[in-house]
């Protein structure tokens, strides 16, 4: 069984920046950047793009948030 990989392994694995995997997916840089990071789960049009530079199809690659969502606003501890 094949292990599944974060775009940031896969951009390690097959030697690719995270500009030149903007300019060949054609997705914007910054939201490359916020995948690669962790930090933004990409639209289903996004991961096809992206999974097809590393020739994967989307299910192939974990997607997600890898950085932990801190919520800024709240009432505190009470």
């Amino acid at each position: 069984m094949e292990s599944l990989k974060t775009v940031a392994q896969l951009c390690v694995e097959f030697g690719i920046s995270v500009q030149e995997l903007a300019e060949r997916s054609g997705v914007d840089e910054s939201r490359v950047l916020a995948i690669y990071l962790g930090r933004w789960t990409p639209s289903p049009t996004e991961r096809d793009k992206v999974a097809a530079v590393f020739g994967l199809t989307r299910d192939k690659i974990i997607w997600g948030h890898t950085t932990p969502i801190q919520h800024i606003y709240g009432h505190g501890p009470q």
